[in-house]
């Protein structure tokens, strides 16, 4: 058994021990008093997640895989993460994956015994065939939950890098997790719903995990998504404004460009450098991993 007495996330919090009295705006008042919190948790926690963001560049860098494992709100906010990656930065489906303890039904359905079970985390991590040029980052916000911490342990034994994020101090994961992430950020407003605050810090975290890796491998150019992938209207236009940001162009030459390449990056190279054969601007961004800082300063 597990003794909650000794985790942070499940003690009792002294400011909302009456909410049940409260009106409809106390609550929302106590409610958002403790949200503001978390930001100022996750702050103290920025050279932690510094750390972890270099090693993950350069796991992308080296062909390695980002793997978020964890279980029930922690490992659904993995999964939204790693979803959000191929439309956001046009990376490829499996570069960052989430992994969650339950399966798919978990996503919608409290499968809450699934995260009691270590062995079936090295179960779910050996069918994605893991391997030591892989990154395995652990999420629980207790830092106790068996199954986060199984996939960390399989994950160390491969060689791979492994991280975790809790918001409980002085947990287990963060002991067996090569680069630990600790926000703590304390007594939730309902006893023990990780969900609150501590789901908070964590979604901050992945946030900017994965904005801050994808912008150190040239995902990025300013503060523009230039790998946005097109898919439907809104996007399209996102993809001319950004297209027109960068380049200044007229909306006619904006539109022809990405009606041409179908591709951001390719329509901004076109337009700033003057080239219109693709096959030589595909190959000028491929040898510079798609960094289009680095291949308009490397034009031959």
């Amino acid at each position: 058994m597990i003794d909650i007495n000794k985790i942070s996330t499940e003690k009792r919090n002294k400011k909302t021990k009456n909410i049940d009295l409260a009106s409809t705006g106390e609550i929302l008042k106590l409610l958002n008093d403790e949200d503001k919190t978390v930001a100022f948790a996750v702050e103290k926690a920025i050279p932690q997640i510094t750390r972890v963001v270099d090693l993950v560049a350069e796991t992308f860098q080296s062909g390695g895989r980002l793997i978020y494992i964890g279980a029930g709100t922690s490992g659904r906010l993995g999964v939204l993460d790693a979803s959000e990656c191929p439309p956001t930065f046009g990376v490829r489906e499996d570069m960052v994956i989430g992994v969650i303890a339950g399966g798919e039904m978990a996503l919608r359905h409290a499968v809450e015994e699934a995260e009691d079970s270590k062995e079936q985390a090295h179960v779910d991590l050996k069918a994605l065939d893991l391997t030591a040029r892989d990154m395995v980052i652990g999420i629980a916000a207790s830092g106790v939950t068996p199954y986060p911490i199984g996939g960390i342990e399989y994950a160390n034994s491969l060689g791979c890098r492994t991280a975790c994020i809790t918001t409980n101090d002085d947990s287990e994961i963060a002991r067996i997790a090569q680069y630990p992430i600790e926000a703590i950020t304390g007594a939730e407003p309902l006893t023990g719903s990780t969900r609150m605050k501590s789901g908070t810090a964590q979604k901050l975290i992945l946030n900017m995990i994965s904005t801050a890796a994808m912008v150190k491998i040239g995902k990025v150019y300013e503060n523009l998504m230039i790998d946005v992938q097109i898919t439907n209207n809104k996007l399209t236009s996102r993809a001319q404004s950004i297209v027109s940001a960068v380049t200044g162009a007229e909306d006619d030459v904006v539109k022809k460009a990405l009606k041409t390449y179908k591709n951001v990056k390719c329509a901004i190279f076109s337009i700033l450098t003057g080239i219109d054969d693709e096959k030589t601007i595909r190959g000028i961004l491929e040898k510079h991993n798609g960094n289009i800082r680095e291949s308009l300063r490397n034009i031959p």
